[in-house]
C-alpha cells in the first residue's frame, strides 16, 4: 500500500468478540485496548493523534498492516475512495495527511 491515511486518522472500534480472546475471534489481543464492556479499539487509534500500532511504514509512501489477515471488521469494510464507489471518509483522511484527493474521474481500481 502507498497510503495508510485511514489507519492514522480514525478510531477503529469493534465488538470485543473479534479479538482472539474470544474462541471465534482473530484480531490479536496484543493489538487492542478495551473501550468498554462490549467494544475494543485498535491500539493507538483512540487518541487525539491516532495511528494504529499495526500500521508499519510511512503514510503516503510505503505502508503495510502487520495484522492484515486478522484485521477487524471496520478495517475490512473501509474502502479506498472509488474502489467500489465513493468514500469521502477516505479523502478526508488523505487530506489530513497532506495527500491529494482521489478523483473518481481519474481513478481506476486495480
Amino acid at each position: 500500500m502507498s497510503c495508510g491515511a485511514c489507519c492514522a486518522y480514525f478510531r477503529v472500534s469493534f465488538y470485543w468478540g473479534e479479538s482472539d480472546l474470544h474462541p471465534l475471534g482473530s484480531v490479536p489481543a496484543s493489538c487492542i485496548e478495551k473501550l468498554d464492556e462490549r467494544f475494543a479499539v485498535m491500539r493507538g487509534t483512540d487518541s487525539k493523534h491516532p495511528r494504529c500500532e499495526a500500521l508499519e511504514g510511512t503514510i503516503g509512501e510505503l505502508v503495510r498492516c502487520s495484522i492484515y489477515a486478522k484485521r477487524p471488521t471496520p478495517c475490512r469494510a473501509f474502502l479506498i475512495h472509488g474502489q467500489e464507489g465513493p468514500n469521502e471518509a477516505c479523502n478526508t483522511a488523505r487530506a489530513a495527511h497532506g495527500l491529494c484527493r482521489i478523483d473518481l474521474g481519474l481513478y481506476t481500481a486495480v
